[in-house]
């Protein structure tokens, strides 16, 4: 089913002009609840992995097997990422148990669907596996909408709209955060959905600050995110992955594009 987001209940530039300049485009891919096969775009459904590789394991437990937590064919997202040369498939994994540094540790890969060639079964998840880690297979609707910096509006810039922000919430009922800004829940591109202050991360290889490639979220939305809500689940229970990260945050991806390999890093707060 397609899912539409509503158009912002205000105008944005037109309130907040300034803000033109951080406009962006995302991907929401909306998860819900299904029962994807290895050759579907998914979150928590199984990879599209080819037999004669072998399945990645955590770095930090050894034997421990990763979890697929998101695929995506090419052929079913709007042109907003680029794909790497000669693929059309991304895939992204996590190890879904306790790390000291954080909850999970994610690993990237970019292949082509047709040379996987046959396909190989994914190993069962830990038996101990973090608690809301191991998302549930879902089906995805992805949807191209704009949104505008939350977190990563300047200081100086916020300052400035302070007042007029909290004039339009006082007026209309809108918050510029919750219900203007940046779109919730997992989604490709745009702006990281931050729950606290921005901590973008720079290139390993090349010291370039990286691009944001993919925010998997704890949830999509909820009440205080109600101008999100999509037309088709107004009034509707979400079935989405059933993730808990930390605090119901999120874990964001940051890809380098210019290095060879695109090297990729992990961000993540409640």
């Amino acid at each position: 089913m397609t899912r539409r987001t509503p158009p912002r209940p205000v105008n944005v530039e037109e309130l907040f002009p300034e803000l033109a300049s951080y406009r962006r485009e995302t991907v929401r891919l909306h998860p819900r609840s299904g029962e994807p096969t290895c050759r579907d775009s998914s979150v928590g459904g199984p990879l599209l992995w080819p037999r004669r590789e072998p399945w990645p394991e955590c770095p930090e437990h050894p034997g421990s097997p990763m979890v697929a937590v998101v695929q995506i064919h090419r052929s079913d997202v709007p042109d907003l990422v680029p794909f790497p040369d000669g693929c059309d498939l991304l895939q992204v994994l996590w190890c879904p148990l306790h790390h000291a540094h954080g909850w999970v540790v994610p690993q990237v890969r970019w292949r082509s669907a047709a040379a996987v060639g046959e396909v190989r079964q994914a190993p069962p998840a830990p038996a101990d596996a973090g608690y809301g880690q191991v998302p549930r297979p879902c089906v995805v609707h992805p949807e191209l909408v704009h949104e505008y910096a939350s977190w990563d509006v300047p200081y100086e810039l916020w300052d400035a709209l302070d007042d007029r922000f909290e004039r339009v919430e006082q007026e209309t009922g809108w918050d510029y955060q919750r219900h203007l800004s940046t779109a919730p829940g997992t989604k490709l591109g745009g702006y990281p959905g931050w729950c606290q202050d921005p901590e973008w991360p720079h290139c390993p290889d090349c010291g370039t600050p990286m691009e944001h490639l993919l925010t998997v979220a704890s949830r999509e939305g909820g009440d205080s995110r109600r101008a999100w809500t999509p037309v088709e689940d107004r009034g509707v229970r979400l079935e989405g992955p059933d993730l808990v990260l930390g605090d119901l945050g999120g874990v964001y991806l940051f890809e380098c594009r210019t290095c060879p390999g695109r090297p990729s890093v992990h961000r993540f707060d409640a």
